[in-house]
């Protein structure tokens, strides 16, 4: 029986400010199990990328964890200290950034970079590690790895960055990946094996993987579940080809249905479906329902909020109007 690799219990991050307090994460569960791929989806500025962060620990001032519990491999990473957290990232825990040219150090060659992983997790010399570094860009399709291991981050691509990042978290075979848009600055061919390499790893190593994306596409793909995210919020949860087929909550899909489809020949049904308005500020939202002045159902019970509610099929929605 697969056993659950990370639990995430009523989690809360907030970021302070003096315009107010920003719940970015509000209270979230999320569960996933050893080789599973769970999809985290929603617009900008739900809150995707903070619960990663959260995970990891690596929320700076102003912001903060103030509720839940991280349970990865039976241990609260919230009660782990900071020395015992720093053992655990890149090593157990590994995370694929958004942001290569903000995350990789630019006075270091690439090589001593992932290097790096090596000889903190790995305890092997110098020159071990940079060879160990070259084999891994080899994988991720870097060309000419031993030339360019010995770049500086500014001497290279986007999208040859965005490879190194994703070298570098998967230099230890984690057994928690957590992926925020892999893929964005990647054509579609190294795109696909990038896909295959992080699913050949979760199949050998039985690593759990949480893939951020906006790419609907990647997540029909890759996923076995997915939790679509609003203003800090879960949503829906459901497994992928039931979120697909039989979407539940009106956020869901309106998502979907902006995704522009090959199969749809009138010119009035390719037109692309906009969602209304913008992710409202996380410092003002509205009273009940966060979708609430965007949602084509909206009634007078939205004023209250809704819970997320397990139903027969499976999912969990949030949603009065899918009581």
């Amino acid at each position: 029986m697969t056993q659950e690799l990370l639990s995430i219990r009523g989690l809360k991050t907030i970021f302070a400010s003096n315009g107010g307090t920003a719940v970015a994460v509000d209270g979230i569960n999320l569960s996933l199990k050893e080789g599973e791929t769970l999809g985290l989806v929603g617009e900008s500025g739900c809150g995707k990328t903070v619960t990663a962060l959260s995970i990891m620990r690596l929320v700076s001032d102003p912001g903060k964890i103030v509720e839940g519990e991280i349970i990865f491999e039976g241990h609260d990473l919230l009660s782990l200290s900071e020395e015992e957290m720093r053992e655990v990232r890149g090593d157990r825990i590994s995370m694929i950034f958004q942001e290569p040219m903000t995350s990789l150090n630019p006075v270091f060659r690439i090589q001593d970079q992932i290097g790096e992983v090596y000889r903190v997790h790995r305890n092997m010399s110098k020159s071990e590690a940079r060879d160990a570094a070259i084999v891994m860009l080899k994988k991720v399709g870097i060309p000419s790895p031993e030339k360019r291991s010995k770049d500086y981050p500014h001497q290279m691509s986007g999208g040859m960055r965005q490879r190194v990042m994703i070298a570098m978290a998967l230099a230890c075979d984690p057994k928690l990946m957590l992926a925020d848009e892999p893929t964005t600055a990647l054509d579609v061919t190294i795109q696909a094996q990038i896909l295959e390499l992080m699913n050949e790893i979760k199949h050998r190593l039985g690593t759990g993987i949480i893939l951020i994306t906006h790419d609907l596409g990647v997540v029909a793909e890759m996923v076995d579940r997915v939790a679509v995210m609003y203003a800090g919020k879960i949503v829906e949860e459901a497994p992928v080809n039931q979120l697909f087929a039989s979407p539940q909550h009106p956020y869901t899909i309106g998502l979907l249905k902006s995704v522009p489809r090959i199969d749809e020949a009138t010119r009035e049904a390719s037109r692309l479906h906009v969602i209304p308005g913008m992710v409202p500020d996380l410092r003002m939202l509205p009273e009940g329902c966060s979708f609430r002045g965007r949602c084509p159902e909206e009634q007078e019970i939205c004023k209250r909020p809704p819970a997320l509610e397990a139903k027969s099929s499976g999912s969990r929605v949030r949603c009065w109007m899918r009581e």
